[in-house]
């Protein structure tokens, strides 16, 4: 049988990795198929969406047990390490890039960063020698003593390879298989090995129709002699490939029940498989039975349990960085919101914001020019990420467009039409846009925002006026509302995390409450208290911001 080899001095026994970064963003790529493709096409292993990448740009193959890079003919180049190449031996960290050097590049089978620990075990592991006379006992300890020690994240592939010279010298098969389902349900080769450790890349003379029914069945396929079995006699890759024994075992961790002291198995419960451990030989195999059989099933549920939790600690690990990432989008976003209140003769301002995420999209802000003291607030459907992405949008828009001048309305219909233009009405935002000036004259604009309050020496009122939100219909038209305000008036626009911010009991803190609140309370503080005694200690479920707009009066 033709079995493909990775080179020993570029590889820890794994099949090569690739790390693919274009801009902020990394990708890692297995490199467990030659030729490895790479291209502008879609059919392409790895796709490099760029106009200076050739359709058919490139492709990694292996000859014996050298990696090569070979460019097809691309108009603007292939380089390996800044120079270019024609084709090229790969070696440990080599930089490969294709056409668009300023934006994407590949290392090619960078150094993994396992501990020293996992290292020192895998040395020991990867030399044992089995006795004669050593007891299937004593070999399966041996194995999952070493396996356990080396449960990390960052050497799954080495405990898979590990496994797989420990199960062929139990055996003494020719060769062993790894395959764990994809996304999609579909198997696909983790990890591949023969007799003399060498790394397999090639899973075309294996018996497939075995693997995926063994997986589909969730059920063990053990064959010491596939020349006695009249069934075998129609598998065509046995017959083909002369393969004399077989065995295939899905990769299942037993379903447990956790007690005040330990982890019990649940009786008559198997969990779905992850995956098929397959060996195969082109002999008759007499290892294969009783006892060994059982140390076949534990190495394989061993095999599940270190693959589930490495995959666990890989999600942990992700969600780390991602928890990070957001820390990080949420100071920019908190610089970006800063708000510098103006200070002018005739009002003042005062808003505060209250997030429920680390990022939300909820924003307000304010101008002053000779037209007067704009300001706007704001609160884009959804939350997270994509919330506070449009959010820093709309401010910025809304901003230029206030501090030049542009008339209220003339404002609302610009962003409308560019939200409804680049969202297709997947997402929207409610505000309410509001300009005081000297005299006392309030225009506002209100966007399908939560009505304002208009406290008048401590009556309340809520003025109707209301249009559409911006970004649902790219025609809408927009009106705007006056009222003449008087010293010591004030004007309070709050978003709808106010209103429905719920208790215990499920009861939202609703308009009565809150205008309870804004006539009681002088203070900002004085409604954020409110709502927080409301909760009683309940999470909020959506951002909460309150801006109270004062007007001083016209000095004589």
């Amino acid at each position: 049988m033709a079995l493909n080899a990775i080179s020993s001095s570029s590889s820890s026994g794994v099949f090569p990795a690739l790390v693919f970064v274009q801009g902020s963003e990394q990708k890692n790529i297995v490199l467990n198929r030659t030729p490895f493709t790479v291209g502008r096409k879609v059919d392409k292993d790895l796709v490099i969406a760029d106009p200076r990448v050739s359709r058919d740009h490139a492709h990694i193959m292996q000859e014996g047990q050298e990696f090569f890079l070979v460019d097809l003919g691309s108009k603007h180049g292939t380089f390996v390490n800044g120079e270019r190449i024609q084709r090229q031996k790969l070696e440990r960290g080599d930089r490969l890039e294709f056409g668009a050097r300023d934006s994407a590049y590949i290392l090619f089978n960078p150094a993994h960063a396992t501990s020293n620990t996992a290292r020192e075990f895998l040395s020991q592991i990867s030399g044992i020698h089995i006795k004669q006379e050593a007891t299937d006992l004593e070999k399966l300890t041996l194995f999952l003593e070493a396996a356990r020690k080396l449960n990390t994240a960052g050497v799954l592939d080495e405990i898979l390879m590990t496994m797989l010279d420990v199960t062929l010298q139990l055996t003494r098969a020719e060769r062993g298989y790894v395959f764990l389902k994809d996304e999609e349900g579909k198997l696909r080769l983790a990890a591949g090995r023969n007799s003399k450790k060498e790394p397999l890349l090639d899973d075309k003379t294996i018996s497939h129709s075995i693997l995926e029914e063994s997986l589909r069945s969730n059920s063990e396929f053990l064959l010491t002699d596939t020349s006695q079995s009249i069934e075998m006699a129609g598998r065509q890759s046995i017959v083909a490939y002369d393969l004399r024994t077989v065995v295939c075992i899905p990769l299942r961790k037993m379903q447990v029940q956790a007690t005040r002291d330990a982890q019990t198995p649940l009786p008559g419960t198997a969990a779905e498989a992850m995956g098929v451990l397959y060996v195969d030989s082109r002999f008759a195999s007499r290892d294969i039975t009783g006892v060994g059989q059982d140390i076949l099933h534990a190495i394989a549920t061993e095999a599940a349990s270190l693959i589930e939790n490495a995959r666990l600690v890989q999600a942990e690990e992700e969600a780390r960085r991602y928890q990070q990432e957001l820390s990080i989008a949420a100071s920019i976003q908190q610089r970006l919101m800063q708000v510098k209140i103006p200070e002018v003769p005739f009002a003042r301002l005062r808003g505060r914001n209250q997030s429920c995420k680390e990022i939300g999209g909820d924003f307000f802000d304010a101008v002053h020019t000779k037209d007067g003291l704009a300001v706007v607030l704001a609160d884009v459907s959804g939350k997270g990420v994509s919330a506070a992405l449009l959010a820093s949008t709309l401010q910025g828009m809304i901003y230029s467009h206030l501090s030049a001048g542009m008339p209220l309305r003339d404002v609302v219909t610009t962003v409308n039409q560019f939200f409804a233009a680049k969202m297709a009405g997947e997402k929207y935002a409610t505000l309410l846009l509001a300009r005081l000036r000297r005299d006392g004259e309030l225009e506002y604009v209100n966007c399908g925002h939560v009505p304002p309050l208009l406290v008048c020496k401590g009556e309340v009122m809520r003025p109707p006026h209301g249009n559409v939100p911006v970004g649902l219909l790219a025609e809408a038209t927009f009106e705007s509302a006056t009222c003449q305000m008087k010293a010591g008036d004030r004007f309070i626009i709050v978003t709808d995390g106010v209103t429905e911010a719920e208790n215990a009991m499920g009861e939202f803190f609703d308009d009565s409450r809150l205008e309870k609140a804004a006539a009681k309370s002088p203070t900002l503080e004085g409604i954020f208290s409110a709502v927080s005694d409301f909760c009683s200690g309940n999470p909020l479920s959506d951002d909460c911001t309150v801006v109270e707009l004062s007007y001083a009066g016209v000095e004589v």
